[in-house]
């Protein structure tokens, strides 16, 4: 049989030169003329108008007007559903082992609901030489919680105030805060150091450290923790903290750096 004479390799240029037309509509929140897209892309104007009208009835591409192009709704539509797809522990179980095996300690994602945070996940093991306390599903109050002062550091001073009222910042262990001018100090420290820590005030014996996970409009969303005998604790451990929770965040869409 006569092999077929027609190259392997167009549908694969076309989809890269599809990218970039989308690329090109991406950095501009007007529409673009047929002519500055084709410029701006290096394809020819016909080559252009041919792809832009075949993104136009998959509706990824918009024509406002004759002859100028924009990004389509469609794209706003797909993006949406792998938003609500993408799911908080699923997307930080791999970073987590991964930073688990690189410190031999228990690593938390816990988020805030109300005055506590919750643990929704842990990657953990014997050989980190600490019992695991706080069981997926525990709680504990923001107050005494690296995670939980990620949290009330993104509070107004008001907000802050409130939540000492209705709790009494009630204290675990002999360093836990449970005055209000100590506790707004450790949140400015907090704000200004982008880390927040728990100086075994959960629990004696016990010290954390936390680092914030964001969404994609760059809301605190979670906190990923490091625990560890308190003797062990490791400075050098924070910078892969906060690759880690940097890593999640972006997974999940932000496009900043983590505060």
């Amino acid at each position: 049989m006569r092999k077929s004479s027609v190259p392997a390799t167009p549908s694969i240029q076309v989809i890269e030169r599809m990218f970039t037309l989308i690329d090109v509509l991406a950095s501009r929140e007007d529409a673009m003329s047929l002519k500055e897209i084709s410029e701006r892309t290096g394809l020819h104007p016909s080559t252009t108008h041919r792809i832009l009208n075949d993104l136009t009835v998959g509706r990824f591409v918009d024509r406002p007007e004759a002859g100028s192009y924009r990004l389509g709704m469609r794209l706003l539509e797909l993006g949406n559903l792998v938003k609500d797809r993408l799911n908080l522990r699923d997307v930080a179980f791999q970073p987590m082992r991964e930073l688990h095996k690189q410190i031999q300690q228990p690593i938390n994602l816990s988020v805030r609901q109300g005055d506590e945070i919750v643990y929704v996940e842990r990657a953990f093991s014997e050989r980190s030489g600490m019992q695991v306390v706080r069981a997926i599903g525990g709680r504990a109050p923001l107050h005494l919680t690296s995670v939980g002062k990620l949290f009330l550091a993104t509070d107004d001073p008001q907000r802050v105030r409130a939540y000492a009222t209705r709790t009494g910042l009630s204290g675990q262990t002999r360093n836990s805060i449970t005055q209000l001018p100590v506790l707004e100090r450790e949140l400015s420290k907090v704000r200004q150091y982008g880390v927040a820590r728990d100086n075994e005030e959960l629990e004696l014996g016990v010290r954390c450290v936390a680092s914030g996970i964001y969404d994609d409009q760059g809301r605190l969303i979670a906190g990923l923790s490091i625990s560890a005998p308190a003797d062990r604790m490791d400075e050098n451990w924070l910078a892969k903290l906060q690759a880690a929770s940097q890593s999640i965040s972006h997974a999940l869409g932000y496009k900043g750096q983590s505060a």
